[in-house]
C-alpha cells in the first residue's frame, strides 16, 4: 500500500515540475540571456561652452551607453561605444528596453548640466536585431 501511494505521488510531483517549468520558460521577461541585440550609434555635436559657436561633429567615441530592462529603475548594463561610435547590446530576450546616453543640455534647464538622449525599444521575435536611430549628443 505504501509504494503504490508512494509512487502516485512521485508521478504527481514530476508532472507538476514539468508543468511549472514549461510555464516559466516560455514567459521569459526582458534582460540578458535571450538571442536577441540592439544596436546602434552616437554622433557628436561640438559647441562651445555657451553654444554660440559650432566646432564640430563626429562618431561618439567611448562614450557611454546604458539599457534598462523592462521597467526596472536604474540602468542594467552599460557598455562604452567602439572608435567608431558603434555599439551592440547582445544576448537579450524579447521585451521592453530603454537604451539612453547623457548630453550637455543646451537650454541649461538642468542644473546639472546634462539631459538623457532616450530610445524606447521593443523586441518582439526571437533572434531579433533592432538597429535604433542615430543618438545625438552634444558636447
Amino acid at each position: 500500500m505504501f509504494q503504490i501511494h508512494y509512487r502516485f505521488n512521485l508521478v504527481n510531483f514530476s508532472c507538476f515540475c514539468i508543468i511549472l517549468f514549461l510555464s516559466t520558460a516560455s514567459c521569459k521577461k526582458a534582460g540578458f540571456g535571450g538571442d536577441g541585440k540592439i544596436q546602434g550609434y552616437v554622433h557628436v555635436h561640438k559647441w562651445n561652452a555657451t553654444f554660440t559657436q559650432f566646432i564640430g561633429q563626429y562618431p561618439g567615441k567611448d562614450v557611454y551607453v546604458y539599457i534598462v530592462y523592462g521597467k526596472h529603475l536604474g540602468y542594467d548594463k552599460r557598455i562604452k561605444t567602439d572608435y567608431n561610435g558603434m555599439f551592440e547590446f547582445p544576448s537579450l530576450y524579447q521585451g521592453d528596453y530603454t537604451v539612453y546616453v547623457y548630453s550637455r543640455d543646451r537650454t541649461f534647464a538642468d542644473a546639472s548640466g546634462t539631459n538623457a538622449v532616450v530610445q524606447p525599444v521593443t523586441l518582439t521575435k526571437r533572434g531579433q536585431t533592432f538597429v535604433i536611430d542615430t543618438l545625438l549628443i552634444l558636447q
